[in-house]
């Protein structure tokens, strides 16, 4: 199997797919790490994308039974909003001030249910390439792993340095949850019709991400310095 040129053609689509598609996860994945000690991040990057890779295997052999079921896109999309939501909402500490950690586990609960919003309409298109061999789909899954370890850890070091990354990355999970809601099998027949919508719903999610989010942080620092 592994000398046909068609194994090796499958193999480098699945891996080019998974750099395309693995943006956004590692956005998710750095905006959760970041607001733990600097020696707990490498573990919930390492951790967050072994079990996304796995649960994407999961949900390869779901996904399109999954994306059948009408209200499921909505509520996973709701669910995406609030995930934004809070990690913007986190207030930053300022110059000098002592920055309070989250924890391991949250971190990791957090990049696994994202994953799993953002990963049911991906695993269509990598599962579609592997057209049913399951030693290619799992080969190319696993092989992406340290793809979106590299990405997140640079996201990371960006987000550190550029602030403005953090607020673009909320902003972008809010997108692809305005995209997620419009794409629920019960709105079809209204966004046949509308299907700019597709657009206005993306871009009011990453607007409400932003809002929500940087108003609770304000809220947070206000009542920071008070106490």
């Amino acid at each position: 199997m592994l000398s046909t040129p068609d194994f090796w053609i499958g193999l480098i689509k699945i891996i080019w797919i998974n750099i395309i598609l693995s943006g956004d996860n590692a956005v998710v994945i750095a905006l959760a790490a970041r607001s733990l000690p600097p020696e707990q991040q490498r573990k919930a990057i390492l951790w967050g994308s072994g079990a996304a890779v796995v649960l994407r295997i999961v949900l390869t052999v779901v996904a399109a039974w999954l994306l059948e079921l009408p209200y499921l896109q909505i509520v996973g999309g709701l669910l995406l909003l609030w995930i934004g939501y809070q990690l913007l909402s986190e207030g930053e500490e300022e110059e000098g001030e002592s920055k309070e950690y989250g924890t391991l586990g949250a971190a990791v609960r957090t990049i696994l249910l994202a994953d799993l919003v953002m990963s049911l309409d991906n695993v269509i298109a990598v599962a579609a390439s592997a057209q049913g061999n399951m030693v290619l789909l799992i080969l190319g899954l696993a092989i992406s792993i340290p793809l979106v370890i590299f990405g997140s850890t640079l996201m990371i070091k960006l987000m550190e340095r550029f602030p403005i990354i953090v607020v673009l990355g909320a902003a972008l999970i809010g997108w692809v949850a305005g995209e997620t809601i419009m794409s629920d099998v019960a709105l079809k027949p209204f966004m046949d019709a509308n299907p700019w919508m597709h657009y206005v719903a993306a871009v009011v999610g990453a607007a409400l991400v932003v809002i929500l989010g940087k108003a609770a942080a304000a809220r947070a620092n206000r009542a920071h310095h008070r106490a």
